[in-house]
């Protein structure tokens, strides 16, 4: 079976250090793109949780900067824990379930939420 046509964002970080958590994925799933959700954050997340998030959206703002990007080979369970908050659609009908949907960071709320992502350097 063919891969789906997926852009791979090169030097791109693939994951935390240190952790089991994932920043891309390799290749594309032969079933199509798993569904970027809400997903909601508790009160009570671990400080590793977080500090992948802002890993994650420290990331993206270096790479990316304030433009609408391709999610390409991002990992749908990391944008997900984002997803309607800091990293928002870009475009409309978007379709949350394809490799090549546009998705912006929204600043104003990013660096709300996570202003060391905002950093020049950000230590893991």
């Amino acid at each position: 079976m063919a891969l789906p046509d997926m852009v791979k964002h090169r030097g791109f970080p693939s994951g935390l250090p240190g952790t089991g958590f994932q920043f891309t994925v390799r290749r594309a799933n032969p079933k199509g793109a798993t569904k970027i959700i809400r997903r909601e954050r508790h009160a009570d997340r671990s400080p590793v949780d977080v500090k992948a998030d802002t890993a994650f959206l420290h990331s993206l703002w270096h790479h990316f900067g304030d433009e609408p990007f391709e999610r390409g080979n991002l990992d749908a369970g990391r944008l997900s824990w984002l997803f309607g908050r800091e990293v928002i659609a870009a475009e409309d009908p978007f379709d949350p379930q394809s490799y090549e949907a546009l998705l912006q960071i929204n600043v104003e709320v990013a660096q709300a939420n996570y202003p060391e992502a905002f950093e020049d350097v950000f230590e893991v």
